[in-house]
């Protein structure tokens, strides 16, 4: 059966400042509904403060949503005790966008990769898990000794996908893995989640304001503004013609930055 993370009508308003603060609350979510699939991808894009950061502290448990709910295989997912969400954390895992501020510096990798198989209770050959993790993320082994300051940016960022992958989810949440990678970098992160999805069978939800590498990683976008779902669809569907401003504005935006990126190096000859 193939696992679920659904959230249904959600809603979210920060409180205001000053005397007014009820009347100048600020939603930042409104009405959000989304569901992901063990092998499905879906890309959810906006411009800054559009929501999705809200959205995915909401979906990771890490704050409670004001109106709406979240579950997983129809079971409810309420922020709470570590003790009371090992089970969620397990499922579903989280990919950072800057992978350098997540790791800890003062561990190598293999501590790195252990410490979630810890926190989580997860039984078993640790060993095993964090070699298996390495081989999907195409790591050598010879990287456990290493700590974060003696990798690359590519390498760091491979890394944060392993940690995520250590405990075996079902669903994944990236954000923004890509942003700020060179194109090559770009290329091997995108490529590899690529196979997490079509052929590991993940379960993929894909935050970013870049609607190029949703268009490549994603089968299904929604658009984000001011809290809301503006337009929802297939990725080809809504790249090839938008029907809200929100959604021409960044098709737009990504055009033109695709336009201006620097032609690819050819091949190598043998």
């Amino acid at each position: 059966m193939n696992a679920v993370l659904s959230a249904g009508n959600l809603g979210l308003s920060y409180p205001g400042r000053g005397l007014l603060k009820k009347r100048s609350s600020r939603p930042a979510l409104q009405d959000v509904s989304l569901s992901i699939a063990t092998g499905g991808s879906i890309g959810l894009v906006g411009g800054s403060g559009a929501g999705k950061s809200t959205l995915l502290r909401i979906l990771l448990a890490l704050e409670k949503p004001g109106a709406g709910t979240v579950a997983f295989n129809n079971t409810p997912v309420v922020p709470g005790p570590a003790s009371s969400l090992r089970w969620y954390r397990r499922a579903v895992q989280y990919i950072p966008q800057n992978p350098a501020a997540s790791l800890n510096p003062g561990m190598n990798v293999e501590r790195l990769l252990l410490e979630p198989l810890r926190q989580l209770r997860i039984d078993g050959d640790h060993r095993g898990m964090i070699l298996n993790a390495l081989q999907r993320v195409d790591l050598d082994p010879r990287m456990l000794g290493r700590r974060p300051w003696e990798l690359s940016g590519g390498q760091k960022q491979r890394v944060a996908i392993a940690r995520a992958l250590v405990p075996a989810p079902s669903i994944l949440l990236a954000d923004e893995p890509v942003s700020g990678l060179d194109p090559p970098l770009r290329n091997t992160v995108l490529d590899l989640m690529e196979q997490l999805v079509q052929q590991d069978g993940l379960g993929l939800l894909f935050v970013s304001h870049d609607l190029s590498a949703v268009a490549r990683l994603c089968s299904e976008t929604m658009v984000l503004s001011g809290g809301r779902i503006v337009e929802q669809g297939p990725t080809a569907a809504v790249y090839a013609n938008p029907q809200t401003l929100e959604a021409k504005e960044l098709v737009t935006s990504a055009a033109l930055i695709h336009r201006f990126l620097p032609a690819p190096l050819p091949a190598p000859r043998p």
